[in-house]
């Protein structure tokens, strides 16, 4: 590990961060520190960093904008990575946008509206980047990021940069098949001509629902869980009286029951434990085995 901080912070100097807390960098605001932490502006940047850590056997990973994970409280071995003002860009061209990683979800939702470009106003509203709406395929309301990529650029653990096609590529509910620790840097869609007005008024609609449904206010990593075949978390989560449950500084929401918020101080154990308590009891209760759609990374 001292061999690659010496060899990134000769290239990287400040950018590089050893002990850096990463609470601050999710949407959580739960997490301990990454043994070291960088700030990749370009791909020749990240697939140097990368390649190094991959030399020299040090676990590598990419933060993105942190908004749909849940950090240990002991933190992240190794090295993480974040993707800088680099990798925000957004380019239209007709109905075609190439999108770099790190670019808010909700700006491209917003650009492609405005253009008159329909087919991802269905992400209106959620949270976080690009890169992450991708590794999650993140949807709601019917529709779905894997039915508008074409092309997924990226570097894999070696350092090396690939290209894969929306068709190479597996997806399923909230879930893209990637090759092992491949960082996105850049994801290609096909959109389609709409009337933008229309649009505009979906997309508002959207909004509107959205916000009347999550809570608002207080830290959370998203939906908690991912919905079983035919039902909805946070109807079984509620039914089974989780709705406001708590321990220590987290608890589950009292306006969305597939919510858990960080009161203010909240760990990360507690947080685990409210996911694993609302596993037995739902399984017990109904039957149905709940999976946790929120990532927990770090060492636990």
């Amino acid at each position: 590990m001292n061999r690659l901080e010496q060899e990134l912070r000769a290239r990287f100097g400040a950018r590089l961060r050893t002990g850096a807390p990463l609470a601050e960098l999710t949407s959580f605001r739960i997490g301990g520190p990454a043994d070291v932490l960088l700030t990749a502006e370009r791909e020749d940047e990240l697939r140097a960093a990368l390649a190094a850590a991959w030399r020299e056997r040090v676990p590598a990973f990419c933060l993105g904008a942190g908004t749909n994970l849940l950090v240990s409280d002991r933190g992240v071995r190794g090295l993480v990575v974040r993707l800088g003002d680099g990798f925000t860009h957004l380019e239209f061209e007709d109905v075609r946008v190439r999108a770099g990683a790190a670019a808010q979800f909700g700006a491209l939702v917003r650009e492609a509206v405005e253009r008159g470009l329909g087919g991802i106003e269905f992400g209106e509203g959620i949270p976080g980047s690009v890169g992450g709406g991708l590794v999650m395929n993140a949807g709601a309301f019917g529709g779905e990021i894997a039915r508008v990529v074409r092309l997924v650029h990226g570097v894999n653990e070696q350092g090396e940069a690939l290209a894969l096609s929306g068709a190479e590529l597996k997806f399923s509910y909230r879930r893209t098949e990637l090759p092992p620790r491949f960082v996105i840097t850049r994801v290609d869609f096909e959109l389609e001509h709409g009337d933008r007005e229309e649009l505009r008024a979906r997309a508002a609609a959207l909004r509107a629902k959205r916000a009347a449904r999550q809570p608002r206010g207080l830290p959370n990593a998203g939906s908690i869980f991912k919905n079983p075949p035919g039902s909805f978390a946070g109807r079984l989560l509620e039914n089974a009286g989780l709705k406001g449950a708590r321990l220590g500084a987290a608890a589950f929401s009292t306006e969305h029951a597939n919510f858990i918020v960080n009161l203010g101080g909240a760990r990360a154990e507690d947080v685990r434990a409210l996911i694993e308590l609302a596993q037995s009891r739902v399984k017990q209760q109904s039957g149905v085995a709940l999976e946790a759609e929120v990532r927990m990374i770090g060492e636990w």
